[in-house]
């Protein structure tokens, strides 16, 4: 992640609320509600919630336009997918990254790694260890811790990325992460739900780390969430008009329709 300040939001909140507690909503509604990003409040913090579903939709990690330079923002992706930009359902920033756009952990594109699992130590969000790695396929979609990851996932996956904190591991929050800590800041994540959809968060005021983790588990049914990053969190949602806009990105995670899904 690149530690900046405050990111442009270029447009509001959208769409209607969800509940108050954990529910079936998340589980019995996924021909209403994949593919599309919703407004939610939890415990009195606004938040966006784009939902992808495996066969609805297929992410894919971005890093690079033709020049092989970081895109670092939505406008040059949609620019750079040209036609196939109709057939983005949302997409979202994917992870941390170094002052050049690049990814400082594990990254996929295609079935290509170009960036190593990094296990190494140090400071700031990414090294709040354990972190982890959101990764997958057209069929299934996973988070695993990066040591999970690497002592049992030996198939190169076909897109993938490394952020971190982990915000939960099987259904806990993250030792390091109070219920509800002094920290707050814009922040996004990606939690899977008991169908195996992605729930891709971006809370639109400040909130602890805390606070987002509880309401993937408690509202969304994420065991497993992965926080992706935090002042520059952004959100492109073209059917809700929004494309955020401020300082450059890094990898991007796109959602796009399955063929089946296109017209």
């Amino acid at each position: 992640m690149k530690y900046v300040g405050k990111l442009l939001i270029c447009l509001p909140l959208f769409l209607a609320a969800c509940g108050d507690t954990r529910d079936e909503t998340a589980k019995n509604n996924s021909s209403q509600i994949a593919g599309t990003c919703r407004a939610a409040n939890f415990e009195g913090s606004d938040f966006t919630n784009c939902i992808a579903a495996p066969g609805k939709q297929k992410l894919r990690t971005i890093l690079n336009g033709k020049n092989g330079n970081p895109l670092r923002g939505f406008a040059q992706l949609k620019n750079h997918l040209g036609k196939k930009a109709e057939n983005v359902v949302f997409a979202i920033n994917g992870g941390m990254f170094d002052d050049d756009g690049k990814p400082i952990g594990y990254y996929v594109e295609n079935n290509k790694r170009t960036k190593r699992l990094n296990r190494k130590k140090g400071g700031g969000n990414f090294h709040l260890l354990p972190n982890g790695v959101f990764y997958g396929d057209d069929e299934k979609w996973q988070i695993k811790t990066a040591k999970d990851f690497e002592d049992n996932v030996d198939k190169r996956p076909l897109f993938g990325t490394q952020s971190g904190p982990m915000l939960l591991i099987n259904g806990k929050l993250h030792p390091k992460i109070a219920e509800n800590g002094e920290s707050i800041n814009i922040r996004n994540a990606v939690g899977i739900d008991d169908n195996g959809r992605a729930h891709f968060v971006t809370s639109e005021v400040p909130v602890s780390f805390g606070r987002l983790a509880r309401f993937m588990r408690d509202k969304l049914n994420c065991d497993n969430a992965l926080y992706l990053d935090g002042t520059i969190s952004a959100l492109w949602y073209p059917a809700g008009g929004r494309l955020d806009t401020g300082f450059p990105l890094g990898p991007l995670i796109v959602a796009m329709k399955a063929a089946k899904e296109q017209p």
